[in-house]
């Protein structure tokens, strides 16, 4: 028999994921149940995803494999209201940062199987990294489900949970740095004396070829890094300043603070 998906919170990352299901493996569940403060959301997902709106009692009654998307902070509350409604055949699937499936376990009552997942927001054009660890009660048929569910979003990595933290800093918020990195360079370019939209399609272009780069040749970026870098050249000139600037101590710092804030957000 066919499970039902409910989704408890519609966001940027529930759509994406229930996008990148729907799309890649919509036959493998009998229907979607949605719940979600803002009508606006579930409406999005009634049309595009034939999605039944209810509470988050009543989507967590009706489904069999139930997605978790609500902040941190949101957490126990969600399952205050729905703490009677969860059974041992029911899997919760959590993207909630810093909590831990322990958390869960021990705040529903209940041994139901619990995985914990850390996606990040580039899902949303299929070009995902999402990690995903087991609560004590999830067994390898839950992880390959949830599994499943990711790789059609992008690639998915298991590991064990006391790593997670460190994964949101790294990849979770990563998309960010990227963000910014990209911004600067574009503002840099336009410094130079190129047109906005010139630099950004150099910019765009120059960082998804380095990646591509990067992946499929294997390499340390060092190497290919040093490629780039003549004797006496531009290149070197420039990463000699942006290392005079501390670009990679911002980095060491930036993902530490990241990580703290995962661990901080899982002690409330």
């Amino acid at each position: 028999m066919k499970p039902v998906l409910g989704i408890i919170g519609c966001g940027r990352m529930a759509y994406a994921l229930v996008k990148g299901i729907y799309e890649d493996a919509g036959e493998n569940y009998a229907g979607i149940r949605v719940s979600d403060p803002d009508p606006d959301r579930t409406g999005l997902f009634a049309r595009e995803f034939g999605a039944q709106a209810g509470n988050n009692y009543d989507t967590v009654v009706t489904s069999d494999v139930i997605l978790l998307a609500v902040k941190p902070g949101m957490v126990n509350t969600i399952l205050d209201e729905t703490g009677g409604a969860w059974n041992e055949s029911k899997l919760l699937i959590s993207i909630a940062a810093g909590i831990s499936t322990l958390a869960i376990e021990q705040k529903l009552g209940v041994e139901i199987p619990v995985v914990r997942v850390m996606p990040n927001t580039p899902c949303l054009v299929g070009e995902g990294a999402s990690a995903i660890s087991a609560g004590q009660n999830a067994g390898a048929n839950h992880l390959a489900l949830v599994q499943q569910m990711l790789d059609s979003v992008g690639i998915t990595v298991l590991i064990d949970e006391s790593y997670m933290d460190a994964v949101t800093a790294v990849s979770g918020s990563g998309p960010a740095y990227a963000y910014l990195v990209a911004e600067a360079m574009i503002d840099a370019g336009v410094q130079a004396g190129l047109s906005s939209e010139m630099a950004r399609q150099l910019v765009i272009h120059t960082i998804k070829g380095s990646m591509t780069m990067l992946e499929k040749t294997g390499e340390h970026p060092a190497v290919l890094k040093a490629q780039v870098c003549s004797p006496g050249g531009t290149t070197i000139a420039a990463v000699r300043q942006l290392e005079e600037n501390g670009l990679r101590k911002a980095f060491f710092n930036a993902v530490e603070k990241a990580r703290e804030k995962s661990i901080e957000l899982g002690q409330h």
